[in-house]
């Protein structure tokens, strides 16, 4: 297993790249798979990353069945790398994920999900009361 250091430079460096693609750096569609569905818009990603997400749970379901583990690292692989196109078309990174996990460690699942849903409720605009 590889340490977080050496993932999260592999992280960094793919991040690296798919930011080179950007449109607005010049990414060529016609040369670049990444360019090419950057300048389709965020359709064309966000539909990728739901496919890819299909794919993973097919992957663990035939996996729950005497299918092949390691499909499931491929599948996992790919929505990685189209969540990380995301990423880099709305001006984030896998570092700004890295920091939010981190930021979670510790904390219960249950409790984050309450948390999350105590702000919702605070930042929703309240009626008027009269």
């Amino acid at each position: 297993m590889q340490s977080t250091t050496s993932s999260s430079d592999s992280l960094a460096a793919l991040a690296a790249v798919i930011e080179s693609r950007l449109p607005a750096r010049g990414g060529d569609p016609d040369a670049s798979y990444v360019a090419r569905l950057l300048h389709k818009g965020p359709d064309a990603f966000l539909k990728k990353i739901g496919e890819e997400a299909t794919e993973v749970v097919m992957a663990a379901k035939d996996a729950d069945h005497g299918g092949d583990k390691a499909k499931i690292v491929y599948e996992v692989a790919d929505l990685w790398f189209h969540s990380m196109i995301a990423l880099a078309h709305y001006g984030l990174s896998p570092a700004d994920v890295l920091t939010e996990l981190n930021r979670r460690v510790g904390t219960s699942g249950i409790e984050e999900k309450a948390l999350r849903k105590v702000k919702a409720r605070e930042a929703e605009p309240q009626g008027d009361p009269s």
